[in-house]
């Protein structure tokens, strides 16, 4: 019996290798290797592999354009959650608790309610009211932060749930430290991968989102994306590859983060500067 579960467990694993590779393979086939497939054979099978078109791509001022704005777009995002979702998940495990579950209920609206929804609600409503705030490329930073709620609160309630937030917070008051003191001193950075990991998803549900700028008519990496499926086909794909992949060396890091600061939680700073 061991042995057949091993042999399934390999299997299965094998299964999703390839759900997951071959997809990756055609994809940077099409990008960079210019035969058609109709033509592909063992012949030709390495021949004819060039990045002409994701450079091409990368070198036009759209591209730039477009990325600058999806960065700019997705660093205001991070801040504007982080500054939300920290103090009222801190709220909720140290005064609260009983909010919890309604807290979490709200973050989980962004699953229950559509983006269309989202957008041509609100955007009705400040179409006449704020004309000035629809027409910068920044009205998708509140839309963006709810998206990223859902993200964002599990991230910091896994981090929370693995400390003993109580005993911290009490340690440090005993010692004299303000709120704000056991704020900078003691939680945020034991806190620091939960940090990392929401920032780093709210970032990647920014560089991934299409429907909420597409219907605000804003020029984001993921709009350039799609209308150069026409122009630049090979690049276009190039470049989803290359952010893919790039997405992938990032979530590696963030979980070589994770397991490091895992066992360990910073104390050190309870009593630095409290007591004589």
């Amino acid at each position: 019996m061991k042995f057949l579960g091993k042999i399934w467990s390999r299997l299965y694993i094998a299964i999703a290798i390839v759900f997951f590779v071959a997809p990756l393979l055609s994809m940077a086939r099409f990008a960079f290797q210019r035969i058609p497939m109709i033509s592909l054979g063992k012949d030709n099978l390495f021949k004819r592999w060039t990045i002409d078109g994701l450079l091409t791509t990368l070198r036009d001022p759209e591209f730039l354009h477009s990325l600058s704005v999806s960065l700019k777009v997705a660093f205001f995002t991070v801040l504007v959650i982080l500054f939300l979702m920290v103090p009222t998940t801190l709220w909720v495990h140290l005064s609260a608790p009983r909010w919890r579950g309604v807290v979490e209920t709200v973050t989980i609206l962004p699953y229950v309610v559509p983006p269309i929804a989202l957008v041509v609600g609100v955007s009705g409503t400040y179409r006449s009211i704020a004309p000035w705030f629809l027409a910068s490329n920044y009205s998708l930073v509140p839309f963006y932060a709810i998206l990223a709620m859902p993200f964002t609160f599990r991230s910091l309630d896994v981090g929370i749930k693995a400390l003993d937030l109580r005993t911290l917070v009490d340690a440090a008051k005993s010692l004299g430290a303000s709120s704000g003191r056991v704020m900078w001193n003691i939680l945020l950075p034991n806190l620091r991968t939960s940090l990392i990991n929401a920032a780093f998803l709210t970032f990647t549900v920014v560089l991934g989102e299409f429907t909420i700028a597409s219907l605000l008519l804003k020029r984001t990496l993921p709009m350039y994306m799609a209308q150069a499926q026409g122009s630049e086909p090979q690049g276009a794909l190039g470049l989803g590859l290359l952010i893919l992949v790039l997405t992938t060396i990032l979530f590696t890091l963030v979980s070589i983060i994770r397991k490091k600061d895992s066992t360990s939680i910073n104390v050190k700073n309870i009593n630095v500067g409290m007591v004589p």
